[in-house]
């Protein structure tokens, strides 16, 4: 991987770790204030989209369209698992099982499913990732009945496991799509905004409970706005670096670097929400660095 691409990288990855703390904020509202973040997005990207395709940088035709709307169902799934997760249980667990169990999944089927080749140094290094990763989500017996509770614990790796299924889902959908559909992943991620707001505005009709999505949907807009335009801004940056990033290095090795935003995700949940453990945290953390560097090198 080159210096430039891993700076794509960790610059999404803070970016994705400061999304995240702002998403954490919104509570008992997680299908309302997905589907404003993700409408806000969409129509921030709607005259870049309009632009690339007036322009012809990248036609827009069926197939990147089709391409977008699955990707578009992975990210519906992955951000509605996500706010409840958070509602569930801590952040500082949640978030670093989630972004842990995405990256090995997809390096298992990346490198068992579409032959990818990973240097022996890069290999190690990405595992080396996800080892600090591990180290971070540790919880010492005897957490108390705060934050790291053995209660809140289970509630995190349950949620994070099925949210890390979410990642790779989309990951490795997504790496696809801008490496055989679409030439341009900021058009491709727009359009793939678009949908989830199409999707989700349907599904605040049609679903069970509309009415008291639509009244949480209103509340969001009065009452969360710093959170919602953080949250709009910021993920649609964070990803569409990551795409461009998956362009031009293999996935099995953008997946893991990119977790790099467990530490920063992990150090905001003590600073900001009295999560403890700081320490095993920045032990995690230099680990995570060590197998970046090798990464690099690799």
């Amino acid at each position: 991987m080159t210096f430039p691409v891993l700076g794509l990288v960790l610059i999404a990855a803070v970016a994705h770790a400061v999304w995240n703390l702002a998403a954490k904020s919104v509570t008992g509202r997680g299908y309302a204030f997905v589907l404003a973040y993700h409408g806000l997005s969409a129509l921030l990207l709607a005259p870049v989209a309009a632009v690339i395709i007036a322009t012809g940088a990248q036609p827009l035709n069926w197939g990147l369209v089709g391409a977008a709307a699955l990707s578009a169902v992975f990210h519906i799934a992955y951000s509605v698992a996500l706010q409840s997760g958070y509602d569930h249980a801590p952040l500082g667990v949640v978030y670093p099982t989630a972004r842990g169990i995405g990256p090995v999944v997809t390096i298992i089927i990346a490198v068992a499913f579409l032959g990818e080749r990973p240097t022996l140094a890069e290999a190690v290094g990405a595992f080396t990732v996800i080892a600090g990763i591990a180290v971070v989500t540790i919880r010492p017996r005897g957490g108390g009945d705060g934050p790291t509770s053995s209660d809140g614990l289970r509630r995190g790796l349950a949620w994070g496991g099925l949210i890390g299924a979410f990642i790779a889902s989309y990951t490795l959908w997504d790496d696809f799509a801008v490496n055989h559909v679409s030439d341009s992943p900021l058009l491709y991620f727009a359009v793939s905004e678009a949908c989830v707001g199409l999707i989700m505005t349907v599904g605040m009709v049609a679903l069970p409970g509309g009415r008291e999505k639509r009244a949480d949907f209103r509340e969001i807009l009065l009452s969360h706005k710093r959170a919602l335009v953080t949250v709009a801004i910021l993920s649609p940056l964070a990803y569409v670096l990551v795409l461009y990033a998956m362009q031009q290095a293999p996935v099995a090795l953008v997946a893991p670097v990119r977790e790099t935003s467990i530490i920063v995700g992990t150090l905001l949940a003590w600073w900001f929400f009295g999560e403890k453990n700081v320490v095993l945290k920045l032990v995690g953390a230099l680990v995570v660095v060590s197998g970046i560097g090798l990464v690099a090198l690799g």
